[in-house]
């Protein structure tokens, strides 16, 4: 079992506990991805291959209206299909083998919740995606979507377009920040604690709020890294996915103080 921040002192040094913590974080996550890395490459192949599968089927089904919410939507689920890479965090933390028998029998301590909060962060992603849709109804009407080739060029050119990029990214950053809030901390806490769901989220916000020095840089460089794998085609996602899933086991085992568990 997991302690928490307040139980391990030891574990978090004040140089860790500053916007500094990000790059210490990183360097965990890369050491955990190249520790036994077919692990942990295996998770980035398949996210890799599944967002080009979800993205191939918003271009096929004529639903790219949808393509830019589904794509910062994926950031909402990172945390739950990362659970295995914190397992294999945790082994090699405990000086355990990790090998591809041990996470295909990944066993958290409170797998229903994982899953209910999975459909919950879905719900979110889907309410994100209605809004998306309805602020361009609000700026453009009920003219058909011009396309994502076709839409750039009426956001940076037309006064409606800006509005709708400042309303939007505005609007989006609610949702980006929300979705960060509750699920940073509360995936992982739900996969090394037994606990449920809302319990879980509201710990993820309230460590997230009283500790924003250290959390905001790393939302920040989750967002970045996010953003250079969507640029790249998804092919960064094998190396970016794995190595964010493993520096975020190392965040919350560095920053969330689980005392109220106690």
């Amino acid at each position: 079992m997991s302690r928490s921040v307040s139980e391990t002192g030891d574990r978090a040094t004040p140089v860790e506990r500053s916007a500094g913590g990000a790059a210490v974080w990183l360097k965990r996550g890369w050491d955990d991805l190249w520790n036994h890395p077919g692990i942990s490459l295996l998770y980035g192949v398949v996210v890799f291959v599944v967002s080009w599968v979800v993205v191939s089927s918003l271009f096929f089904f004529h639903l790219t209206a949808y393509l830019f919410p589904a794509l910062a939507g994926f950031l909402i689920v990172g945390p739950v299909l990362a659970v295995g890479l914190y397992d294999k965090s945790r082994l090699i933390e405990n000086g355990e083998v990790a090998d591809f028998s041990t996470i295909l029998r990944v066993r958290p301590s409170s797998a229903t919740q994982i899953l209910f909060s999975g459909v919950f962060l879905c719900m979110l992603i889907l309410l994100w995606m209605r809004t998306a849709v309805i602020l361009y109804a609000l700026f453009f009407g009920f003219s058909p979507f011009p396309g994502p080739y076709e839409l750039l060029p009426i956001l940076v050119t037309t006064v409606e377009g800006w509005a709708l990029l400042v309303v939007g990214t505005a609007v989006g950053g609610l949702f980006a920040a929300l979705a960060f809030a509750i699920s940073v901390f509360a995936i992982p806490m739900l996969y090394d604690r037994p606990t449920d769901v809302f319990t879980a989220m509201a710990i993820s916000v309230n460590n997230v709020w009283r500790q924003l020095g250290i959390m905001l840089p790393w939302g920040l460089v989750v967002l970045v890294l996010s953003l250079l794998s969507l640029v790249s085609g998804f092919i960064l996602m094998i190396i970016i996915f794995p190595l964010l899933g493993h520096a975020t086991w190392h965040v919350y085992r560095d920053v969330c103080d689980l005392s109220g568990l106690d």
